[in-house]
């Protein structure tokens, strides 16, 4: 793990039991982080902070818990370990979720509520600008963002800050929400040290995101 202090490099470790680890390591690569997949509590040791990419979250907690990843991950970030969470990452990182399997676990830290597959199955996928307008002239103009069988965030904590929400009448998962459908979603959340999307960064080549968490890593 990088001393206190150190702001030059970041070590920024990507979950690698499952999910699109070599997109974020690229990404967290190309905004000056020191990025290593992570496998087992040895390699988790040796980080400042972690991203908990998309993937299928049913998956990821049972190999972490195979892997005996589980229990030294939900420390370190009860602990104050800065993590960024997509899509499935997010659901991860929630304190409650609806829409699970019976006995899905998380991680937890993160308070908000999340409901897992919320805007429907993979066909249903599909691709929105996003605004942040609370992110400073970095975000000035719109992340394009793509959300891929995404979860989305039904109730939010007292600390929780709303970073960016998705119009209605996107992708044909909205046709069959009746009421719900005429309403916007939260999809990006920070939360002190954790921050999360219901989309996936990792997929676009724009690499803001990943600067802000780096950023948020080394002000540390």
């Amino acid at each position: 793990m990088a001393p206190p202090g150190d702001v030059v490099k970041p070590v920024i470790g990507v979950f690698a039991l499952q999910g699109n680890v070599r997109e974020h390591l690229a990404m967290l690569t190309a905004v000056g982080a020191d990025a290593r997949p992570v496998r087992r509590e040895s390699e988790l040791a040796q980080v400042d902070a972690m991203v908990l990419p998309g993937g299928e979250s049913t998956t990821m907690y049972k190999l972490a818990r195979s892997f005996g990843l589980f229990e030294p991950l939900q420390k370190r970030i009860a602990d104050g370990m800065p993590a960024f969470g997509t899509c499935a990452g997010m659901i991860m990182l929630a304190n409650e979720i609806t829409g699970g399997i019976d006995g899905q676990e998380t991680l937890g830290g993160l308070d908000v509520t999340v409901r897992r597959n919320a805007f429907g199955r993979q066909v249903d996928s599909f691709e929105a600008d996003l605004e942040f307008p609370d992110l400073g002239p970095t975000f000035a103009t719109p992340y394009h963002a793509v959300f891929i069988r995404a979860p989305w965030v039904e109730r939010v904590g007292a600390d929780v800050q709303v970073l960016s929400r998705v119009g209605s009448g996107l992708g044909a998962g909205w046709a069959g929400l009746g009421p719900e459908a005429g309403r916007s979603r939260i999809v990006a959340v920070r939360h002190d040290r954790l921050l999360a999307t219901s989309f996936h960064p990792e997929m676009t080549g724009d690499v803001r995101l990943h600067g802000y968490f780096a950023e948020l890593v080394r002000g540390l």
